[in-house]
């Protein structure tokens, strides 16, 4: 069982009392310590986060205990917090990173662990493929039988008494730093002003009481919905999208509210519905973001988006005269373009974005607020504004299409696509072709399409953008036909 333990997209995840136990957590964490110690930060300490999941709390005081008889350091916070807000506690304890105990928007039956590098962000594969390498090393111990006699590094726990002088456990409630640090990124003036009134979704997960919190203090009107904590999320799963935030846009009827906010599990994705009931996708978000960086606030500098993201963001860029960074899927890498390489804005149409100025990693409270501050800015909806923008860019109209295989059909598809090089699709010449995560090709006409298979399970995501719904159906069809799927 524990070499079948690896590090996906954003950390490992697995079902309670199935793979994700607590020997199991015990083990990671012991190689997450081991990273930390080789690294030279043992000292610096590691802060440890949970969410509203079954047994997180739990887990996490197993994460402390574990960390402790490795020597580290732990800032244990008080209670079920953020991802964004356990990132920030990095910054706050000057830590050489934390754990954060969630599954993010998965189904209720899941928990899972994450390891935050001390910058921040999410594990880069380096560091990810380190701690999968002391996991084997530790399980290697155990099979042979030893594990008890092994000194030093992935040797026997020692007893409480003995335990190096400089390793502590404090509690740590980063509430307000992280507060007053989002304040500073936000325009809470031009909310106050503007009077919005907004709804509040934080779909019984971790985010409860921060996105109220930060409105309130700027006057705006605010009520909420699902904001205590439901380890079975209403019977549903924490995914912020249009198909799940039926009870907030009801509410938003009810209230006559002017925009709704909701965020997963773990606060790190964004949900937005405007006051049409429309649901705001990141597709359309992201690049009113970063024209409101750019116009508004005159910041200059780079977007960053994965290969999935839409290319809108690109137009708006040479607008300005800045340059787009692509990037595979995964915040990982938005987070290493925020981090290294002075990126304005990063952002993935999974709903994950941060801003300069901010810890490079995807925060759903940061994302709602500053939907919240363009709208107060302009005094028009965000469906007003996409419209305004489309004028301005050219309209573009994006979706993904899943599409489930068997094991043996994703192995042909793969073999296939590797000299998959049509010269056109759906009528339109190919431009160029795009191996940066999957095969993406571009087209005359500004549209693109990409072909990407899941990691973990039998399937293609078809990936489509276009001027019109019917040319992106066009597109995908065409594809799903020459690939036989």
């Amino acid at each position: 069982m524990p070499l079948q333990i690896a590090f996906g997209t954003d950390g490992w995840r697995g079902i309670i009392a199935e793979d994700f136990i607590f020997d199991n957590v015990r083990l990671v964490t012991r190689a997450v310590a081991d990273y930390i110690i080789d690294s030279g930060m043992r000292e610096r300490g590691v802060v440890i986060g949970y969410d509203n999941r079954f047994l997180s709390d739990r887990f996490a005081e197993e994460v402390a205990e574990e960390m402790n008889k490795k020597g580290v350091p732990v800032y244990l916070i008080k209670k079920p917090a953020p991802t964004p807000v356990t990132a920030y506690a990095i910054k706050i304890h000057n830590a050489a990173g934390a754990v954060m105990l969630t599954a993010s928007h998965n189904p209720p039956e899941y928990n899972g662990y994450k390891f935050i590098p001390e910058y921040a962000g999410p594990a880069l594969p380096h560091i990810t493929k380190q701690i999968e390498e002391n996991i084997k090393k530790q399980h290697g111990f155990r099979c042979q039988g030893v594990l008890e006699e092994a000194e030093g590094r992935y040797g026997r726990m020692v007893e409480r008494e003995h335990w190096p002088e400089y390793c502590s456990r404090q509690e740590t409630d980063p509430f307000d730093e992280y507060i007053k640090h989002i304040s500073k990124l936000v325009d809470l003036e031009v909310i106050g002003r503007a009077k919005v009134k907004v709804v509040i979704d934080p779909m019984y997960g971790a985010g409860i009481g921060y996105l109220d919190t930060l409105l309130q203090k700027a006057g705006a009107d605010v009520e909420a919905i699902n904001n205590y904590r439901d380890p079975l999320f209403g019977g549903g799963m924490p995914e912020p999208t249009g198909h799940s935030l039926g009870g907030l846009r009801q509410k938003m009827k009810e209230t006559g509210a002017d925009i709704g906010l909701a965020l997963d599990g773990d606060a790190d994705r964004f949900g937005i519905i405007d006051s049409s009931g429309r649901y705001i996708t990141p597709n359309q978000f992201l690049p009113l973001l970063y024209y409101h960086l750019m116009e508004v606030r005159g910041l200059r500098g780079p977007a960053a988006r994965t290969v999935a993201t839409t290319h809108l963001l690109d137009r708006i860029a040479e607008k300005y005269g800045q340059s787009v960074e692509e990037t595979p899927v995964g915040f990982k890498y938005i987070g290493q373009c925020l981090h290294e390489k002075g990126a304005v804005m990063g952002g993935e149409e999974s709903g994950g974005l941060s801003i300069k100025g901010h810890i490079p990693e995807k925060d759903g409270i940061l994302a709602g607020l500053l939907a919240v501050e363009i709208m107060s800015y302009h005094g028009k909806s965000l469906t007003e504004l996409t419209e305004q923008l489309n004028d301005q860019f050219g309209r573009v109209c994006s979706r993904r299409l899943d599409l489930r295989t068997t094991a043996a059909e994703k192995d042909r598809v793969l073999e296939q696509l590797k000299e998959f090089k049509p010269r056109t699709v759906a009528g339109q010449k190919v431009t160029g072709r795009v191996t940066v995560d999957g095969t993406k090709l571009l087209l005359a006409d500004g549209s693109w399409t990409l072909i990407r298979p899941s990691g973990t399970e039998p399937l293609f995501r078809i990936y489509a953008e276009a001027e019109s719904m019917d040319r992106v159906e066009e597109i995908q069809q065409e594809m799903k036909e020459r690939l036989g799927l």
